[in-house]
């Protein structure tokens, strides 16, 4: 979706060009009506105060962030593989009588999670190694 000062430079020349104008019968908006100049004043100033408050609602949330990481606060969805997870994976894997569907239940990770951890001879793989060292760090 475009912003509304993109909109406005793309939307209002072509409407004014075919002479199409917005007037707000009720509500807060009622005194709009672009085919005024006064209107369109106060949609110029409608615009640009909406403009403005997505500018601020914006930076605030990247602030919040910032402030948040600051904190020691990830933001995300926690991974289902822990570094338990991945012991015991690496384990289960490396012996020849282990179904892998029955693994990932007990896990509760899909197959594509524990082969991306663990190779079929229970070695590690680089999203495992990552994940152990993450572990460790913590």
């Amino acid at each position: 979706m475009l912003k509304c000062k993109h909109q406005s430079a793309l939307i209002r020349p072509s409407l004014t060009a075919r002479s199409v104008g917005l007037k707000v019968l009720t509500g807060h908006g009622a005194a709009v009506d672009t085919t005024t100049a006064a209107g369109k004043l106060v949609f110029g100033i409608f615009a640009a105060l909406a403009e403005f408050e997505r500018e601020l609602i914006s930076e605030r949330t990247v602030a919040g962030l910032i402030s948040a990481r600051a904190r020691g606060r990830k933001g995300g969805r926690p991974f289902k593989m822990t570094a338990a997870k991945l012991r015991l994976a690496m384990a289960s894997m490396g012996q020849p009588e282990t179904k892998v569907g029955d693994l990932c239940e007990e896990l509760g990770i899909t197959r594509q999670t524990l082969y991306r951890h663990v190779s079929p001879k229970g070695e590690l793989r680089p999203d495992g190694v990552k994940l152990l060292s993450l572990g460790s760090a913590a």
